[in-house]
């Protein structure tokens, strides 16, 4: 990394490191130049041209101006005044008309420059033009209020790697003449090219995050569900955290009353977010309305529920719950000795064990920060535009912004994924056979590895033996010859790499280790380039390593690639809360003889969804806290009320205590698994200018015995008769549970069962609204067949999200499966 340089932006002097650009280094200390088109973690697109300073007597953009030593930077000058009003009236040109219905009014950043500006008068006119409203899938689309600023085109294509977004020509009549000589020229440049210019959009490429409509200053994008319900003013902001997966970035409820009629009943409008320093998924911004609405507290069935747990001897529960309801079930475990059965999070469990056991640390050593400043990063075992999409995200961020490299291997072709970097230069997609994620953790500690213990690298030779010879003879090699200067005639030394001589024996073994990751010589060379001056390393891995049938050994390969490598790792949990459950529950493997359920079917059910024996509050009318993917214990807090009964009522009574709130639990939370005695209150939850984040707390992490032996890699295949095909355990994009399932963006179109691109669909003579029936693992199901041409390849995948059909039975761990499909 750089040294830290010193420059002075208005006579402060601030050491930054160097190549920031001058505008991110004036906002982290606190020092304000307008820009009404940039956005911290993405490229400049100078559109608006606002940031101009001055550095050293010459004006400069400071959004695009990389930072130097010695700098001296002044932020404002009656020239700058002048071109920044200027550029204010430009854009105020035909665009007030519209504040009156507009949905952003009160929150327009157009609006507020407009008055820090101070324009209250126009000296530029043209004619308006009809520009149509369009309708994009979750948002809509008014370019007569776009400015062009290109916010939305830089997000998507910088931070969530879709490209659906770009600008495009539009008809326009040409600025008049005059104007070219009378304005300030960077205005004129502005109005030209807004004048010239529209948003254009491709529907097969948007993954309906919805991040373009939150960066979006004006009303031009906005969500076509939120249109016109409500003024930005009248909404309270509730702080809280993605309760949908594990990154549970920060996002704000913003709440208002039902109706006029309904003036007590609250409800949530929209979610939001701090797009400069943190993007959300689709679920997150459009999945919000799954509250349990319970006006009343039913006596009748807190007494069964209480007779319940009296008789029962488990409890069975998945991850998409607080630290704090954790830590209550634990307590229970150890009063009355129940069974806890959570297989998502003792999967992890047993797997950051078993990593832990070889690296020596508690927890994996990345977050997603760490991802997004790498400039090489992997993924393995993670479909990770539907798993993790804010790692996906970061993945994408790292290629794009760092001019970084990026390979990601994975069974199921992925197009949108494909969008991230350039395919062949920055990343490599390596769609790869079912059971191979242990070949591949061999062959990044092969190709990255060094020092290792002898141990090991017999183990690795062995590996290399059996399954490919050795990878480095299908590498071009360096050959260094002495050339004579035909001008000088100094002789000196020059080096190629040149290709080594490959035996047929050798090639032949290669070829199967290739066979089994789908990884050839020359992709070999193109990795071996793309390792080019790159100096900060991070791997992601996913749940298909932690369900794999030899997951134990999977996990002290990665702590080997973090041990003897460069790369720092990512261990993806696997739900909103996996993580800390794993953490805080002592868990089962085998549920007992009578069950008590927390949100998944049993003998007796607790449920938020309204669906079992007793009403629980939802994750959005709790106050608690997650620990989430960067292993940060950060809070959530309660958008809508509850007035049933909660999972401390019943530990009160059971237990005989007194505790008035759930979140009195907050600082209970074992600090001998690294959390810290801290009470929910005193927890924070903000960024701050400079990106740094102050939600909660990283939980601590402690040494452990280690032991590396690993084991000898075991050549396990993946077979399916011809008259089967493989199946997959994965979701829709947005769909990760039975929450977003019910959420009103979402059930009205609700898709649940076998997702396959149509041409596999067409080669297996199948049709969108067929049923067919699915047999694997000893289980047949129904269920629906539906078309994602955002997969490709020959692997159809079976959503899980929907309670009621039981489509896990269909696998026995293990994400992949061989499945028999007979139309019904």
């Amino acid at each position: 990394m750089s040294d830290l340089i010193t420059l002075t932006i208005d006579g402060k002097e601030l050491k930054a490191k160097e190549g920031e650009s001058v505008l991110n280094i004036a906002r982290a200390n606190g020092i304000f130049i307008p820009a009404i088109c940039y956005l911290t973690r993405c490229s400049p697109t100078l559109a608006c041209r606002l940031c101009l300073v001055e550095s050293d007597g010459k004006q400069i953009y400071a959004c695009n101006s990389k930072a130097k030593d010695g700098m001296n930077i002044t932020t404002t000058t009656e020239n700058i005044e002048k071109e920044r009003k200027a550029i204010m009236e430009v854009y105020d040109v035909n665009h007030p008309l519209q504040c009156g219905v507009c949905d952003q009014s009160g929150d327009c950043e157009l609006q507020n420059y407009t008055l820090y500006q101070k324009v209250d008068s126009q000296s530029y006119a043209i004619r308006d033009v009809n520009r149509p409203r369009e309708h994009w899938g979750v948002m809509n689309y008014d370019p007569g209020l776009c400015i062009v600023c290109e916010k939305c085109v830089t997000v998507c294509k910088d931070m969530i790697g879709s490209n659906a977004l770009s600008t495009v020509k539009r008809g326009a009549e040409a600025l008049p003449g005059k104007f070219k000589t009378t304005m300030p020229k960077d205005a004129y440049a502005m109005w030209n090219k807004l004048n010239k210019s529209l948003i254009g959009f491709e529907e097969d490429k948007c993954v309906d995050c919805g991040e373009c409509i939150s960066v979006c200053p004006v009303g031009a994008l906005v969500s076509n569900d939120f249109q016109y319900k409500s003024n930005s003013w009248e909404l309270t902001k509730i702080p809280a955290a993605n309760a949908h997966s594990s990154d549970c970035a920060l996002l704000y409820y913003e709440v208002k009353h039902e109706s006029i009629v309904n003036h007590n009943v609250q409800k949530i409008y929209r979610v939001t977010n701090e797009h400069h320093y943190a993007s959300i998924n689709g679920a997150a911004r459009f999945g919000y309305d799954f509250e349990n609405r319970v006006e009343s507290q039913d006596e009748v069935a807190f007494d069964k529920a209480i007779e319940a747990f009296k008789k029962a001897d488990t409890i069975k529960f998945n991850s998409f719950i607080t630290n704090e309801e954790a830590f209550i079930l634990q307590k229970l475990k150890e009063k009355f000795a129940y069974k806890l059965i959570n297989s998502d999070a003792l999967s992890y469990k047993k797997f950051l064990d078993a990593y832990s056991s070889v690296s020596g640390e508690t927890l994996y050593s990345a977050n997603l920060k760490d991802i997004h400043n790498s400039n090489f990063v992997i993924s393995v075992g993670s479909y990770l535009k539907s798993d993790s999409p804010n790692t996906k995200y970061a993945f994408n961020n790292s290629v794009v912004m760092n001019k970084g490299a990026g390979l990601y291997f994975h069974p199921m072709g992925d197009p949108v994924m494909e969008q991230c970097g350039k395919r062949g230069k920055t990343t490599e997609f390596i769609y790869h056979n079912p059971l191979a994620e242990e070949s591949i953790l061999y062959f990044i500690l092969d190709r990255f590895g060094s020092n290792l213990p002898e141990a090991i690298q017999a183990t690795l030779d062995s590996y290399k033996e059996t399954r490919v010879k050795s990878i480095t003879e299908m590498i071009k090699e360096k050959v260094v010859s002495i050339v004579k200067d035909e001008e000088s005639g100094e002789e000196k030394e020059v080096t190629k790499m040149v290709p080594k001589k490959v035996t047929k024996e050798v090639e032949y073994e290669y070829t199967r280790l290739l066979d089994e990751i789908n990884c050839d010589a020359t992709l070999l060379e193109t990795i071996e380039a793309m390792k080019d001056k790159k100096d900060t390393y991070t791997l992601i891995l996913g749940e298909d390593l932690i369900t794999h049938p030899n997951s134990q050994n999977l996990a002290k390969l990665a702590a080997l690639v973090e041990k003897y490598t460069e790369f720092k790792v990512m261990i993806i949990p696997t739900s909103t809360n996996t993580l800390g459950v794993s953490l805080i529950c002592d868990l089962d493997e085998e549920e007992g003889s009578y069950c008590v359920g927390y949100n998944v079917k049993a003998d007796f059910q607790l449920s938020a969804l309204g669906d079992g024996n007793l009403d629980m509050p939802a994750l959005n009318q709790q106050e608690g806290t997650f620990t989430n993917i960067d292993k940060r214990v950060v809070p959530t807090n309660a958008a809508l009320p509850y007035k049933g009964y909660v999972l401390n009522d019943i530990a009160n009574t059971l237990l005989g205590t007194e505790v008035e709130h759930t979140i009195l639990y907050t600082k209970s939370l074992p600090v001998n698994k690294g959390f810290q005695a801290v009470e929910f209150d005193s927890l924070t939850n903000y960024f701050a200018n400079d990106w740094s984040e102050n939600r909660g707390y990283v939980l601590d992490s402690y040494d452990v015995e280690t032991n590396e032996e690993i084991a000898q890699k075991q050549n396990a295949s993946f077979e399916v008769a011809s008259s089967e095909i493989t199946i997959y355990k994965a979701n829709p994009i947005n769909q990760f549970n039975e929450f977003t399932a019910i959420a009103h963006e979402f059930k009205d179109n609700l898709e649940s069962g076998m997702f396959a691109n149509e041409a596999f669909l067409e080669e297996l003579e199948l049709s969108v609204g067929d049923k067919v029936l699915l047999s694997a693992n000893g289980s047949e199901i129904e269920v629906n067949v539906y078309a994602d041409n955002q997969v490709s390849g020959k692997i159809a995948y079976v959503s899980t999200f929907e309670k009621e059909l039981n489509t896990k039975a269909l696998f026995a761990g293990y994400r992949f499966t061989s499945a028999n499909v007979k139309k019904v």
